[in-house]
């Protein structure tokens, strides 16, 4: 039965990973508070964080399934000049995660001893989902119906994408949301909701694979050198793939959803549900739950 249960949270994980990955409400924030309720009972400490990168790699994968016509450069259906606006496009994503992967790389460390801990990292999620809930509304109002003045992904400036990668850095605050940061730094830059989400699905790709890689590949090294902690079981592998499944099926979806639903409203429902979710674990915390 234990095995069952450890199956049934592998699920429901990769399914809050798969939704809130690209949603701009916090997957982190979300994976935490989900431990926090329904913790692992099976898999150590160790083998957990490597987990939780893991399943990012499959929502990573939803992305290059669902947008690999336009982000592979090499199709023979191209003309010469779509595929030179595709190179470009890959040259705007590397110059907007150069902030996050040059900070994280330098603070990853100290986050984790400061603020990825338990009785900390709840508190600053919930002071994030607060935060950001209110400054979607803000700015969604602020904004009104005004012509935004980037239309396309194509249409961004270098400097433009190097700006919205300096927003990007936020996200390494449990509960920001990486999405979101990014949706709400295009934004005040007058990008479009849906450029906005775009091209912060396209800076998802290396940023997440390469943190899930380096992740997996420290695990890996540690558990051939029979490193304490380090290792895994048979169950432990089939949660893994469990988790990894269900998050690349459920962000294909999700990904459809979110860029159909910017098409018609806004980001404020998300900004409202942010603050809602805020409010219900600050209560929830306060009682000691």
């Amino acid at each position: 039965m234990e095995y069952i249960l450890e199956l049934l949270r592998a699920f429901v994980l990769g399914i809050i990973e798969g939704i809130t990955e690209w949603l701009p409400v916090s997957s982190t924030g979300h994976l935490i508070l989900a431990e926090r309720y329904f913790p692992f009972r099976m898999m150590g400490d160790a083998f957990f964080n490597m987990f939780l990168y893991v399943i990012q790699l499959g929502a990573i994968l939803a992305v290059v399934v669902c947008f690999f016509n336009q982000l592979n450069p090499f199709s023979r259906s191209k003309t010469k000049e779509e595929r030179s606006a595709v190179f470009r496009m890959w040259k705007l994503v590397i110059i907007g995660v150069l902030p996050a992967g040059i900070i994280g790389i330098l603070f990853n460390d100290l986050l984790e001893e400061r603020v990825f801990v338990a009785g900390v990292a709840e508190y600053v999620v919930v002071a994030a989902l607060l935060v950001y809930g209110v400054l979607f509304i803000v700015i969604e109002r602020t904004r009104g119906r005004r012509a935004p003045a980037v239309e396309q992904v194509s249409d961004l400036t270098w400097k433009q994408a190097l700006l919205i990668g300096c927003f990007q850095v936020l996200s390494i605050i449990p509960g920001t949301s990486r999405s979101g940061s990014t949706i709400l730094g295009g934004m005040l830059l007058g990008v479009s909701r849906r450029a906005a989400a775009s091209f912060s699905f396209f800076m998802a790709i290396p940023i997440m694979a390469g943190v899930s890689a380096l992740k997996i590949g420290v695990f890996a090294i540690r558990s051939a050198q029979n490193t304490p902690g380090y290792g895994c079981t048979g169950i432990e592998l089939a949660s893994l793939a469990v988790g990894f499944a269900v998050s690349f099926v459920v962000s294909l979806l999700t990904i459809r959803f979110l860029m159909e639903f910017v098409r018609r409203h806004s980001f404020e429902a998300f900004g409202w549900y942010r603050i809602g979710l805020g409010l219900l674990l600050l209560v929830l915390f306060a009682c000691g739950l």
